[in-house]
């Protein structure tokens, strides 16, 4: 089969960072995409250093912008048929400040950008380009989808836009089942070493969290990459249509 490709969307940080750096020890050639370059420059050269080997390619793009993922899309297939998308790119967006319906629609409408229709966008654009049989679509999703946010108008847009990725998983689910495709979800719960809470780092909100869990651990990106390699590799060919909670038991099953 030849050299096998993956792309992990946000791969310059955080959770995403720890992917690509997975998915390149096990031998892929991982793209990662996000908006500043320079981050994503200084990640693949500490992948490949972690890796020891050049495996890692740097394609700056705004998923929120359909021309430069149709660029950034046309630069992925000239390396060939995608093994493995991981749609991970995603942020909790300021609240706004001034109280006004304006600006909470103007909040509202960037989570959902930002959190999923960057999925649909770069999903859509490499659909074609996915390997059949055998490729594996991953979404990247968070406990919040499944419980709810913290009761602040952020915190629902950002929980409304992750659960909106499940519901469009699904259907992808029924779409690419017949080429041999698997989509799933994975949700995670509390992780540090991620730049996504910002100034809500405390010892009191980590405390908290830590304490929300029924393993006494928040989780690091480490664990969701690991979850990643199971999911993208040849074991997990029957898992498919799945939102897996990642989460300590924060989060129980349904």
């Amino acid at each position: 089969m030849g050299e096998r490709l993956a792309v992990v969307s946000g791969g310059g940080t955080g959770i995403g960072k720890a992917i690509a750096q997975g998915l390149a020890d096990d031998g892929y050639r991982v793209v990662i995409i996000g908006r500043r370059a320079e981050v994503l420059e200084r990640a693949r050269e500490e992948i490949d250093r972690a890796v020891g080997a050049a495996r890692t390619v740097a394609v700056p793009a705004d998923l929120t912008d359909p021309g430069q993922v149709a660029r950034a899309a046309q630069a992925i297939a000239a390396l060939g048929a995608v093994d493995v998308l991981v749609n991970n790119a995603g942020a909790i967006i300021t609240p706004p400040a001034d109280g006004t319906l304006e600006a909470l629609a103007e909040a509202w409408r960037r989570d959902l950008d930002v959190n999923l229709l960057s999925a649909v966008l770069l999903t859509t654009a490499l659909t074609d380009h996915l390997r059949r049989p055998g490729g594996r679509l991953i979404v990247i999703s968070s406990a919040a989808a499944q419980r709810g946010g913290a009761g602040s108008h952020s915190a629902g847009s950002y929980a409304a836009a992750k659960a909106g990725l499940h519901g469009w998983a699904f259907g992808l689910t029924r779409a690419l089942g017949p080429d041999g495709i698997t989509v799933n979800v994975l949700a995670p719960g509390y992780v540090t070493d991620t730049p996504i809470f910002g100034e809500r780092m405390t010892p009191e909100f980590h405390a908290g969290k830590i304490a929300d869990t029924l393993v006494g651990r928040a989780g690091t990106p480490d664990d969701v990459a690991a979850a990643v390699r199971y999911i993208a590799s040849p074991a997990a060919g029957y898992l498919t249509g799945q939102v897996i909670g990642l989460n300590g038991g924060a989060v129980l099953g349904r």
